[in-house]
Order: structure tokens, then C-alpha cells, then sequence
């Protein structure tokens, strides 16, 4: 059996920045966009329904948009020490994502992340429609999905750590043994077990008992 799971939020957790935000500001939306993410982080805008009114302010966006948000997506500090640490110690690392597999899939590869999920966005002769492709990936679906890896990698959701920093991370927070708020909006640090406030993802480490590089 694995020691432990570490599953972590992408948007302002894994990365610094917030991909909804950069696909808008290429689509000439960025003001509308950050409203609304705003809203829904802080829980004061149902996720699905906030997340569709985003993505339909991308419409019409070329999907070569994609390499250029990618481009400037900056990895959080300590994002590398803690895998590698994570992955020293027989542990799996994973990331789910109300963002979108357009970016995380390129990320998570490169990082050498174990799991990985989030929206696809629907895109139809080298467009954005400013629709998502099949179900939506809200606080429910992060729940199911830190339960679903957690039964793959035969870890026990005592065993299980999630970390985030918005209303949508609260449900899979509310199951796992040990949940942290990184720079968390005020929703999330009434509820996390554990709240860092400095922007640096190896802290998560000696939680783990594991040594900081």
C-alpha cells in the first residue's frame, strides 16, 4: 500500500495563475472573467454555472491561444521539491482542475504528476465554441475524483491530502485526512485543517513527515 496521496487544485495552487484569466485576456474579456472568478472562489457563485459564463466570453478565440497561455503560466514554488519528495517516499501526487486539459495535461507531464483531470473545452475548426466538452469538473466531481485515485493507488482516505484555495476545493477537502489552504480565499480557511499563507508548495512536505529539500 502507497503511504499517501497528495491531491492538489491547479489554478493559484500548482500555478500562480488563474488559465481562465489568460484565455480571456487573449479574447479581449479579462475584467468580465475575473469578476466572476472572484465570485466563485470567495462561494458566492455556483462553480458549473460560473465556469459556463466564462468560457462563453472565449468564443471564437483560435485555439493556437493555447501554447500562448501556456507560455505564461508560471509553476508555483515548490511544486517540483514536493513531488519529488512525495514520489522519494512511495506516494502519489495528483492534480484536478476546474481549469482546463488544454494546459494542465502539458503540466502535468512535464511535472511528472501520477493523476490528472479537468474540462475540456470545446473547439470546432481550430475555434473555441465557448462551450465545455461533456461533464463538468465542480466541487463534486473533485471529491468523487480524489475517492476514484485514492481506491486506484490503494490508499486509504485517512491517508489522502488535499490542497487548495477556493469554495470548489472545500468538498474533497471535507473527505481527506489532512486538508491545507494555500493562500486561501475566506471560505476555505474557515474550514482547512492546516492554512499556508506563504506561496511555497514544499511546506506540504514535512506535514507528510518528509524532509524539505
Amino acid at each position: 500500500m502507497a503511504p499517501f496521496l497528495v491531491v492538489l487544485d491547479v489554478d493559484s495552487t500548482l500555478i500562480e495563475d488563474e488559465v481562465i484569466e489568460l484565455l480571456a485576456a487573449e479574447a479581449g474579456a479579462l475584467d468580465a472573467v475575473a469578476t466572476i472568478t472572484s465570485e466563485a472562489m470567495n462561494g458566492r457563485l455556483d462553480f458549473a454555472a460560473s465556469l459556463e459564463a466564462r468560457v462563453a466570453t472565449l468564443a471564437g478565440l483560435p485555439e493556437t491561444a493555447f501554447a500562448a497561455v501556456l507560455d505564461r503560466v508560471t509553476v508555483t514554488r515548490g511544486v517540483e521539491e514536493l513531488v519529488a519528495g512525495v514520489h522519494r517516499a512511495g506516494g502519489f501526487v495528483g492534480v484536478v482542475s476546474g481549469g482546463f486539459h488544454e494546459i494542465v495535461d502539458t503540466l502535468a507531464e512535464r511535472l511528472g504528476l501520477d493523476y490528472w483531470r479537468a474540462n475540456r473545452l470545446e473547439v470546432a475548426d481550430g475555434f473555441l465554441t465557448g462551450r465545455v466538452r461533456g461533464d463538468i469538473i465542480d466541487a463534486r466531481a473533485k471529491a468523487d475524483t480524489v475517492t476514484e485515485w485514492a481506491s486506484d493507488c490503494g490508499v486509504a482516505l485517512r491517508q489522502t491530502v488535499a490542497v487548495g484555495d477556493g469554495a470548489n476545493d472545500l468538498e474533497m477537502m471535507s473527505i481527506t485526512g489532512l486538508s491545507v489552504g494555500f493562500d486561501a480565499k475566506a471560505p476555505v480557511r474557515d474550514e482547512a485543517d492546516v492554512i499556508m499563507d506563504v506561496r511555497d508548495l514544499a511546506q506540504v512536505l514535512p506535514l507528510l513527515g518528509l524532509p524539505r529539500p
